[in-house]
């Protein structure tokens, strides 16, 4: 009995392993279409997946909410590859598409916003390590969108009232450059070049969530 637990506690670790791997493949994706990592890692997901059920099942009786089936690994390649050959040809936009954000906050409570912030640095930090304290409203906000990814979504928290905010798409000639700009240059990555079209702006105002009075954005 005791091989045989260490045998599904050895399938249980690869599917974590796979579930892993697919989610970074997935980070890394962006929503790209067909991306070949994704795939890759979804049929290890799902085949780790299957093969961890199936041993549940053999040495208990018991199955796991997964309905999945195994997926041949070159059947599978060979598929990708015959679906990728079919694809319609690129068409390339001859501009680059570019998103300027801004969204402000009022903070009601410079200690509380703190505090949410050091939270979030606990949970990223090692528990051999001490974490640093969070100093001011400016680092509690950048720890905020950093332990989310970046994403504006992480500031949609109690600690910060949303205020007014603006989308402009433009499409511009160039990327960004962000090594020809200092860290602390504040105007120039956002600063429109003469060549650069503004495609249109979306103004973004704070409403109330009726069924749970949270606070959100609209257009």
């Amino acid at each position: 009995m005791t091989d045989q637990h260490g045998e599904l506690d050895a399938a249980l670790e690869r599917v974590i392993d796979a579930a892993r791997r697919h989610l970074a493949a997935v980070r890394v994706a962006q929503g790209r279409v067909d991306d070949d990592d994704v795939w890759q890692a979804y049929v290890e997901l799902n085949n780790a997946s299957f093969a961890y059920d199936e041993q549940l099942l053999d040495a208990f009786g018991e199955v796991t909410p997964w309905d999945v089936e195994a997926i041949d690994p070159d059947e599978a390649d060979a598929h990708f590859g015959a679906a990728g050959q079919d694809a319609e040809p690129t068409d390339p936009h001859p501009q680059v598409i570019s998103v300027r954000q801004r969204r402000d906050y009022r903070v009601p409570s410079v200690a509380a916003l703190i505090r949410a912030a050091e939270a979030a640095r606990r949970e990223g930090t090692p528990a051999e390590d001490e974490p640093a304290p969070v100093e001011g409203v400016g680092e509690a906000v950048l720890e905020l969108l950093q332990s989310g990814d970046g994403s504006l979504s992480a500031l949609d928290v109690p600690e910060l009232e949303p205020l007014d905010g603006v989308v402009m798409v433009s499409e511009v000639g160039t990327p960004v450059d962000l090594e020809s700009f200092d860290d602390d240059d504040p105007v120039g990555p956002f600063q429109p070049a003469a060549d650069d079209r503004l495609v249109g702006r979306l103004d973004e105002h704070p409403f109330v969530d009726a069924e749970d009075g949270e606070l959100g954005h609209t257009h």
